[in-house]
């Protein structure tokens, strides 16, 4: 498989923890270490939107389309909304007694969800005052990553540093399955998009990348290469195709069909924090 790599946009800022693309408009979300969100146009390569949001770092910002949001949580433990439109902010409220690391938001209903350092996943509905519906607290470490499942709108899966996965239903307080093989603690999360491939990849601290069957709680590969701690995966919206991103300052990128690497590349100086892709214009996201 030839992959053909061009650059759209390249943004120089502080250190970027979060990208998200938005489904409509051609802007990408970045969230910031310094404690701000920028806004960029990936197709003019201008600034569309920034603000200065904390002194505290953010990790983890989405867009939430449907109400035209930006929700994005932070180490002081708040969740923060704005309006993209006007940036003018709609909620803020300690969300979790320890950093917020992560953050996903339900395909189809205004619900969101975000995991933190004190081993919780929570759930808010956004439709009804930021209400919190249920909390989800099975992890015994700290919850680094969530993912949403893109063919099956009531599955999510958690990943976190007491090396477990877990995949959850936003209809049930209690996990569905739990998936363990790693040897350390899980730092990144992604569910393929591909109808014919039920696969979930995790990426650890021990280096390695790992591809499951959620139908039947398997390990299909293991994926060796990198070398430092796995921070960000993404599967490409269309090709057969795992885009790892590491501590060791590498991206690669991975056929599933074969389990090899078909290219591996050095895009800054610095860790791959979180990768986000687009189908509709066939883009990857890096920060």
């Amino acid at each position: 498989m030839k992959l053909l790599l061009r650059k759209k946009l390249i943004a120089m800022t502080g250190k970027v923890k979060s990208v998200d693309f938005h489904p409509s408009f051609s802007w990408i979300l970045i969230g910031l270490y310094n404690g701000s969100l920028s806004i960029y146009d990936y197709n003019t390569q201008a600034s569309v939107q920034y603000l200065e949001v904390t002194s505290h770092p953010i990790r983890c910002a989405k867009f939430m389309p449907e109400k035209n949001y930006i929700i994005c949580g932070a180490d002081d433990k708040k969740i923060r909304v704005y309006n993209y439109n006007t940036m003018e902010k709609v909620k803020e409220f300690e969300a979790h007694s320890d950093f917020i690391r992560s953050i996903i938001v339900h395909y189809k209903e205004p619900l969101f969800l975000t995991s933190s350092d004190d081993n919780t996943i929570n759930l808010y509905d956004a439709g009804h005052d930021f209400k919190l519906k249920r909390t989800y607290d099975e992890h015994k470490d700290f919850v680094m990553r969530l993912a949403a499942n893109p063919k099956d709108y009531t599955m999510f899966a958690s990943g976190s540093m007491d090396k477990k996965i877990k995949i959850w239903s936003y209809n049930a307080p209690n996990s569905q399955m739990t998936l363990e093989g790693h040897a350390k603690g899980i730092g990144a999360l992604a569910f393929c998009p591909l109808n014919d491939k039920p696969y979930l990849a995790s990426g650890a601290d021990d280096y390695s990348v790992k591809i499951w069957d959620y139908t039947n709680k398997q390990c299909v590969y293991t994926l060796k290469g990198h070398e430092n701690n796995l921070s960000s995966l993404c599967f490409h919206p269309e090709l057969p195709i795992l885009i790892s991103g590491s501590e060791d300052c590498t991206c690669k990128f991975w056929n599933i069909n074969t389990a090899k690497v078909e290219d591996s590349r050095i895009f800054g100086y610095d860790c791959i924090w979180d990768i986000t892709s687009y189908g509709d214009d066939n883009l990857i996201g890096m920060g």
